[in-house]
């Protein structure tokens, strides 16, 4: 899927006003969420996957959509990776409070972050049930494809 077809099915979005849209195609995943009117979330959010990351994630692999090295190691924590290069956000609007925390118990699907790419947030959800051990990226800061986003261990 080109990054041309995924602005073309978010404008889909936006123009006939659809709440949810989820695709598959090739093996690749995609999810395009528009927020609810007054809401302070992301005006449209993009979750893309792949199958191979989803079956991979079980002998571990982290992030819906990377196929970078396996996150966890030999200190028994798994990783939440950077499916995309963009900007890292710990909360959904400045001022919020951040969608998870250090020490907080984290259940998979749950949204961990926000990476900014192309104007579009992208909400990061775990691949993970545990515990958020550490965060690894700066908020507001770049992130690249692959980097270690968060450490969590598995419950």
């Amino acid at each position: 899927m080109k990054i041309e077809d995924v602005k073309a099915l978010v404008d889909l979005v936006s123009e006939r006003n659809i709440a949810e849209l989820e695709l598959e195609e090739a093996g690749v995943k995609l999810k395009i969420r528009k927020a609810i009117s007054g809401s302070h979330a992301p005006a449209t959010s993009v979750v893309i996957g792949s199958d191979e990351s989803s079956a991979a994630s079980k002998s571990p692999k982290a992030s819906p959509s990377t196929a970078a090295p396996s996150p966890s190691s030999q200190d028994g924590l798994a990783y939440v990776l950077s499916p995309m290069v963009g900007t890292f956000y710990r909360q959904p609007e400045p001022g919020a409070d951040p969608f998870a925390r250090e020490g907080d118990h984290v259940a998979k699907g749950q949204v961990l972050c926000i990476i900014e790419a192309m104007k579009l947030m992208n909400e990061i959800e775990s691949e993970y049930h545990g515990e958020l051990v550490q965060v690894l990226a700066e908020n507001g800061q770049p992130v690249q494809f692959g980097d270690r986003l968060f450490a969590i261990r598995e419950m």
